[in-house]
């Protein structure tokens, strides 16, 4: 197995283990996720369907740039979002937005575009901080997670194979 190979399966596979804690949470934890957490989670599935291709494909030539700005693309957006949901955490209670109704109600009455630009908004819970790991919130967790895995994705898609003849 290529060394690119290696590297794009096992972003995927960190991919899939970060998105089955997320669900381990949710049903067996009992946290329910913000808005902002479900577009982390999107973040992250779209990063790992990326490496998923990547690892698949296999590319070689100019097939390898395309895969590394696919990973680079989602994990700025992930970042982004992740970013943004600290951000919104770390305002002081008078100043958070407050709740709206839940995402799954949105998604009926509005147009994507505004869809999106309400949850980026952020709300009262999206605020809340329910749950820590060595003292950092779950949106911290998930930004490092994709600072890590965006970075190893371009370099290791962008880093030519060595030669057969080594």
């Amino acid at each position: 197995m290529s060394e690119r190979r290696l590297i794009n399966a096992g972003g995927f596979a960190a991919c899939a283990a970060l998105l089955a804690y997320a669900l381990y949470s949710q049903f067996h934890l009992g946290l329910e996720p913000c808005p902002l957490c479900i577009f982390q989670r999107i973040g992250i599935a779209a990063l790992g369907l990326a490496f998923l291709a990547a690892a698949l494909h296999e590319a070689r030539g100019g097939g390898r740039y395309v895969y590394a700005g696919l990973i680079g693309l989602a994990a700025l957006a992930t970042l982004g979002v992740a970013a943004r949901h600290l951000y919104v955490q770390s305002l002081p209670p008078g100043a958070i937005p407050s709740c709206g109704a839940p995402l799954a109600v949105l998604m009926k009455f509005m147009p994507v575009w505004q869809l999106i630009r309400k949850v980026l908004t952020g709300s009262g819970e999206c605020g809340l901080v329910t749950w820590r790991f060595l003292g950092l919130a779950m949106p911290a967790w998930v930004l490092l997670w994709a600072l890590a895995l965006g970075t190893a994705g371009v370099l290791g898609n962008l880093r030519r194979e060595a030669s057969a003849a080594r």
